[in-house]
C-alpha cells in the first residue's frame, strides 16, 4: 500500500494507523502548492479530489476519504486490536466517534484556521468542551484501550496551536492529546513526515 499525504495534514491520522497495525506500506509526498508528488507523479491523476489522504491499496485502486481509509486498513488486521469487530455496538460506537471527528472538530477547525470567525469559534469550542467532559475520566475515547479514531482525534488536536485555541480549559482534553502524541506511532509518523505548516505555529 501507498499513502499519498501532506506533512501536518490530516493524512497523519492513516500514517498513523498504518504504523499501530504494522502494514506494510510506502509513502509519498503531495506539494500543497503544485499538487506533485514527491516521486514526479500528477497527484490530480490519482485523487481528482486534490486533497490527501489518498491510500492506494493495489495498483490502480485508490481509496480516499480518511474514515473509509481508518475502517478499510482496521480491516486488514486480525484481532480487533484497534478498532472493534464488525457488526458490534462497539464498531458502531467507533464510527460514531468517526463522523463526529470529521463532521464537527475537522470541518470547526476548516472554519476558524482562515482568520476570525465568531459563530464558527464558538460551535467549535462547545464541541471541545463535550470532548475534554467525556476524556476527563477516560484515557481514550472508547475507554481505556487505543483506538484508530483517537489517531484521528489528535491529528486534528495538533491544530490548535495554529488556530491559536488553547485546549487547557477543555477537561481533559490536552493531556490527551499529549496521551496519544506520545505513542511510538504517532511519534515516528510525525518524524517521518518531517517539517510541517504547524511547526510555524
Amino acid at each position: 500500500m501507498k499513502l499519498y499525504y501532506m506533512p501536518g495534514a490530516c493524512s497523519l491520522s492513516p500514517h498513523i494507523a498504518l504504523l499501530e497495525l504494522g502494514l506494510d506500506h510506502s509513502l509519498d509526498k503531495v506539494d500543497r502548492g503544485t499538487k506533485k508528488t514527491e516521486t514526479g507523479l500528477d497527484f490530480l491523476s490519482i485523487n481528482p479530489k486534490g486533497y490527501v489522504p489518498a491510500l492506494e491499496v493495489e495498483p490502480g485502486q485508490v481509496l480516499t476519504e480518511g474514515v473509509a481509509i481508518l475502517q478499510y486498513l482496521a480491516s486488514k488486521k486480525g484481532g480487533f486490536a484497534v478498532f472493534p469487530e464488525f457488526g458490534s455496538l462497539d464498531y458502531f460506537r467507533a464510527v460514531e466517534w468517526l463522523v463526529f471527528i470529521s463532521s464537527e472538530i475537522y470541518e470547526g477547525f476548516m472554519r476558524v484556521l482562515p482568520g476570525p470567525n465568531p459563530a464558527a469559534l464558538e460551535k467549535l469550542q462547545k464541541r471541545l468542551a463535550f470532548l475534554g467532559e467525556h476524556l476527563t475520566d477516560r484515557a481514550f475515547l472508547g475507554g481505556e484501550a487505543f483506538s484508530l479514531a483517537d489517531g484521528y482525534l489528535f491529528t486534528i488536536l495538533r491544530w490548535s496551536d495554529l488556530a491559536k485555541i488553547d485546549l487547557a480549559p477543555f477537561g481533559g482534553l490536552l493531556a490527551y492529546r499529549d496521551r496519544v502524541g506520545a505513542r511510538p506511532s504517532a511519534q515516528a509518523a510525525i518524524k517521518a513526515e518531517g517539517p510541517s505548516f504547524l511547526d510555524k505555529a
